[in-house]
């Protein structure tokens, strides 16, 4: 705000303005200025209408609560789900890179429905030829890129999606059943009553997908160097679809995105594979003496937490690739309450591990394990596994204690990441040297090209990758919420906490590309036209990242650190983890045990956030500054006379007129002034000031409006005066339409300043302008909304006053004139060979006598 001088306009005058037409006496306006002016917060004046409805309650909107689900966001008193258990035998065949298996599932209908027919997911046939996934791919533009063709001749090459040789009960008597896509439904002999359960045999087959060409949660990597394998097998056995209290069957087709709400059960699964292979599954092993060496289980046995263990050296590892076996081993492991079961299997896996402790709790050791190729070192063995453990720490903080036995991080790919169970499949590995083409002379060789790097994006998506995934064991794999509806809750709540972790790992964590603070890169996202509600189902969603994971971490840490505050909403989001865990909430559960457990009403956050595509961008659009008028003319006359001279200087064409030398007329010719112009000092020489000039009715009308004031009013107006308060009436217009609250920053003359936050609720009566009122011990010098960058708010150039030019720099352009030299390019030496870059879109031309 510019700086003003110490002027006293008579606040009355103000009051009389549009702002406050209803007022009829100057007594109740000097009344109403004075209470105004004992207010250590401010008032509000602004019309009503449009902030009832970003305000209204969210009721009507949520499922209406039940015995299953309360109205504090807790499970009911008859809440229930379904129990799953799975004892499975599978094999792999690395050579054609299938696995085929066997499993027996104990189904346990703890519903209060009785169920005729199972549904069963086959999440492979999504790669299936009829898929709705390939039928449905489009295409943004006329385009083939190399990656293109190499997943259509994969597509040509192999046949997948599950191949189902068998269903049927434990006696082997088959069971009907009809495949639909990637769901399977089971026809029972006899409907499945409340309470009971019932027990049935599948078994089958599939080609593993090749997962750099066809995409996917899983599949196999190649390395063609030595002709080894990475196996990372999930979505690999038919898993039983989840039946719920709120949807029922959920057995929306799994097309791509929408991923997985499971049941929770007991795991017995026995893994075949190659003698040499190492694997990392979900659970603990049961068997080591069968599967591992006298020397790695004495290794095993030393885990502690104070230093990585190598069971399976780097070294190791690289003699191991090349001593490929034709014999087999089984590894069996065993898993209790879990809602998936994955595993990775290699003979190229380093393996290290530490333990993570948790004293107190029901599992006080965690075995944290990592798995990783030589072609992930250096920076796999220095980050991974104390990624894994930071995660634990800093997740059980706001939630609960990790309760299983194990938590594992694997590489399996370039980059990206998925989860399981005590496993979780993740990317991101360093620059290998360059292969070189025969004797290269020493001189010309690269140091930069012969050396082992990782760029900074590397070894920040590593760690990040690797806590996002580690935390997707609390939400979804504990906390069992439903992606195929709601994915914010499954990946939303989960990169908020891997947000918090990160800031906690490193400070300028980059959390977003070259981001640190998420609330500064959502924006962009937010005031974009292609976008959708977060709350849309996951196949819907447009713009999916900024959408599903990046919108509602941002509306979290909003709620966390400007809303709510850390205090109130850390122990809220701890009481609905704690609450869900093992369990399945929706996003109501969500939104009123948030509620419940704050004293806080969030409905207008909730609907502005997840149910609209509103954005924060709230201006400071003007400010008016004022001091307590005393009414005394005396006193006030004097400043009001300067006030009107600085609000109305002389004409230009006088200034001009006296710059000139040009005398008036009235100063040249004789007799020409009055009593006016003679008692100018009295009543100054416009006319429009005969207003400031004292009379002896101005000096009894003051006496009267004293005589005229209660106690009470003459003892707030002397003390007013006494105070000398500064007073602003502050312009907020909310460009955006989302409602926030307003972190201010108010700068005084002296350079101090003081910070407040005024809450969302202020837009409660007009959520488009509101004007609010600041009284202030010393005059202002400027004010500054969202200092510190808290609300996500889009334009931040209209959030001070007075308005500040901002320097940046603009760098000089210069055309480029050049145009193909035909003849210069063919003189040019052609290469003996060319590499084609995958990334490039593959050239396209018309056919022949056809127009392109």
């Amino acid at each position: 705000m510019a700086q003003q001088p110490t002027l006293i306009p008579m606040l009355n005058s103000m009051l009389n303005s549009s702002l406050n037409p209803m007022l009829a006496t100057k007594k109740q306006l000097n009344a109403i200025a004075l209470i105004g002016y004992l207010l250590i917060s401010g008032s509000l004046y602004a019309a009503t209408g449009s902030g009832a409805k970003k305000f209204a309650q969210l009721e009507p909107i949520l499922p209406t609560p039940n015995v299953y689900r309360t109205a504090s966001g807790a499970p009911g008193s008859n809440y229930w789900q379904q129990k799953v258990d799975y004892d499975i035998d599978v094999q792999l065949d690395e050579t054609s890179r299938r696995i085929t298996g066997k499993e027996t599932v104990r189904y346990q209908n703890n519903s209060p429905d009785t169920l005729s027919y199972l549904w069963v997911q086959l999440d492979q046939n999504r790669f299936a030829d009829d898929s709705i996934y390939r039928k449905t791919k489009t295409k943004s533009r006329d385009r083939v890129s190399f990656n293109d063709l190499r997943e259509a001749h994969a597509y040509e090459d192999t046949e997948y999606g599950h191949q189902i040789n068998r269903v049927s009960d434990t006696k082997g008597n088959p069971l009907s059943h009809t495949i639909n896509g990637t769901m399977m439904r089971i026809d029972l002999p006899m409907p499945l009553t409340p309470g009971k359960d019932t027990s049935f045999i599948i078994e089958w087959e599939f080609n593993i997908t090749n997962e750099i060409a066809v995409g996917g949660r899983s599949g196999y990597e190649h390395f063609p160097d030595n002709d080894t394998y990475i196996f990372f097998l999930a979505q690999w056995f038919p898993r039983m679809a989840a039946y719920t209290d709120y949807t029922g069957w959920q057995n929306k087709q799994f097309i791509r995105r929408g991923e997985f709400t499971l049941e929770f059960g007991d795991y017995n699964v026995n893994i075949t594979v190659p003698a040499d292979h190492i694997v990392s599954a979900t659970g603990t092993l049961e068997n080591p003496r069968d599967v591992l060496t006298p020397a790695q289980r004495e290794r095993l046995a030393s885990a502690n937490a104070n230093q990585q263990v190598f069971i399976v050296s780097a070294a190791e590892a690289r003699e191991n690739e090349t001593a490929a076996t034709t014999a087999m081993k089984t590894w069996k492991f065993k898993a209790n309450n879990v809602r998936d079961f994955a595993f990775a299997t290699s003979r190229k896996f380093i393996w290290d591990v530490m333990l993570h402790e948790q004293p107190g709790a029901e599992q006080e050791k965690v075995l944290t394990m990592s798995f990783y190729p030589n072609e992930a070192e250096p920076i796999w063995s220095h980050y991974s596994t104390q990624a894994v453990i930071h995660t634990m720490d800093v997740y059980s903080r706001f939630s609960f204690d990790y309760p299983y036995p194990t938590a594992q991080s694997v590489n399996t790919w370039a980059s990206g990441g998925m989860e399981y169970p005590m496993i979780s499949f993740n990317g991101y590995r360093p620059t290998l040297p360059k292969a070189k083409d025969g004797e290269a002379d020493a001189e010309d060789s690269d140091p930069s090209e012969e050396a082992i790097t990782y760029s900074r994006r590397v070894k920040y998506g590593l760690i990040g990758v690797i806590i996002h995934e580690i935390g997707h064991i609390y939400f979804p794999m504990i906390v069992n919420s439903d992606e195929r509806r709601w994915t914010w809750m499954d990946e939303g709540l989960n990169s908020f906490l891997e947000y918090v972790a990160e800031l906690e790992w490193e400070e300028s964590y980059p959390t977003h590309s070259n981001y640190t603070n998420v609330l500064d890169y959502i924006t962009e996202y937010m005031t974009s036209e292609n976008q959708v509600p977060i709350m849309t189902q996951s196949e819907s969603i447009l713009q999916f990242g900024p959408n599903a994971y990046s919108k509602p971490t941002a509306a979290l840490i909003v709620l966390r650190e400007t809303v709510m505050g850390r205090e109130l909403f850390d122990f809220a989001f701890k009481q609905y983890a704690q609450r869900w865990k093992f369990k399945r909430p929706t996003p109501a559960d969500f939104f009123r045990t948030m509620e419940d457990a704050s004293a806080v009403d969030l409905d207008w956050f909730w609907r502005g956030w997840f149910y609209t595509t509103d954005h924060v961008d709230v201006a400071i659009t003007s400010v008016r500054y004022y001091k307590i008028a005393s009414q005394n003319p005396e006193l006030d006359f004097p400043v009001d006379r300067k006030i009107w001279h600085r609000d109305n200087p002389a004409p230009i064409s006088e200034q001009r007129n006296r710059d000139e030398g040009l005398v008036p007329r009235i100063d040249r010719v004789a007799g020409l002034t009055d009593f006016y112009n003679e008692n100018k000092e009295l009543t100054d020489q416009i006319q429009w000031e005969d207003r400031f000039t004292v009379s002896n009715k101005d000096k009894n009308n003051y006496d009267d409006f004293i005589d005229g004031l209660d106690d009470w009013e003459r003892v707030a107006l002397k003390r007013a005066l006494a105070d000398d308060k500064h007073i602003y009436f502050v312009d907020f217009q909310n460009q955006g339409g989302l409602v926030t609250p307003l972190p201010l920053t108010i700068t005084f003359e002296d350079d101090t300043s003081r910070s407040l936050m005024v809450p969302a609720e202020v837009w409660r009566t007009d959520a488009d302008a509101i004007t609010q009122m600041f009284v202030e011990s010393k005059p202002v010098k400027s004010i500054h909304l969202d200092e510190h960058h808290q609300t996500a708010d889009a334009d931040y150039s209209n959030n001070h006053y007075p308005p500040r030019f901002l320097p940046t720099q603009l760098e000089l352009y210069k055309g480029d004139r050049n145009s193909r030299n035909l003849m210069k390019d063919m003189l040019v030496e052609l290469k003996a060979a060319h590499k084609d870059e995958e990334t490039n879109a593959v050239p396209l031309a018309a056919p022949e006598n056809q127009a392109p």
